[in-house]
């Protein structure tokens, strides 16, 4: 008699999830393991992450805190997560992309497939020589200060899978460890991480 999971994720999805996160490249999370680490068993270590992902069981370990220096002054922190966890936000998103994509308008630039900084510049500049003028501004700590139910709310709208809202949740609650070793809950916020996916659409 054949065990079917009670969430519907396909092998082959977290196999194409780590081959983005190989070829994204990225440092080790808290637990010090690299992508070559990982791949060293390869096989075993997918199918783990798949059984605990499908199976309702997976919980995000805390993501690494690290400092790096703004442009301007100050710092901002960048977490780290771990190579599985990685994967397991890249499982995710090629689920949640596709289905809140369409509804970006078409001048958001961040965190978007195909799109980048050098293209939000690029439009920047041609509308720059139809304008005399040009309006800048800045949300302070915008990603610190992001409030869950707001988030969730945004990303229930956009998706019915219970995987995909499961897995967001936790994510957003997940701890950060800082560099002297302390562990800090998060209850708003959002760490700036590599596989994050903008969940601004209107």
């Amino acid at each position: 008699m054949t065990k079917t999971k009670p969430l519907i994720i396909p092998k082959r999805q977290v196999m194409r999830a780590f081959e983005w996160v190989k070829a994204n490249a990225g440092g080790a999370g808290i637990d010090q393991q690299s992508i070559r680490d990982f791949e060293d068993n390869l096989k075993d270590n997918l199918y783990k992450l798949w059984n605990r992902l499908s199976s309702g069981s997976y919980f995000p370990p805390p993501v690494k805190a690290v400092a790096i220096p703004k442009k301007a002054g100050g710092e901002r922190i960048l977490g780290i997560p771990t190579v599985s966890d990685r994967i397991a936000q890249m499982v995710v998103k090629l689920e949640f992309e596709p289905q809140v994509e369409p509804h970006f308008l078409a001048d958001s630039y961040g965190y978007r497939p195909n799109k980048s900084a050098l293209d939000a510049i690029g439009v920047t500049r041609q509308r720059c020589w139809r304008s005399n003028w040009v309006l800048e501004f800045d949300i302070k700590g915008l990603f610190d200060n992001i409030p869950h139910d707001l988030l969730l709310k945004a990303v229930y709208k956009h998706t019915e899978s219970p995987w995909v809202r499961l897995y967001i949740n936790r994510w957003l609650t997940a701890p950060m460890q800082i560099p002297n070793g302390e562990i800090q809950e998060r209850r708003m916020g959002t760490p700036q991480v590599c596989c994050r996916s903008t969940i601004s659409a209107n």
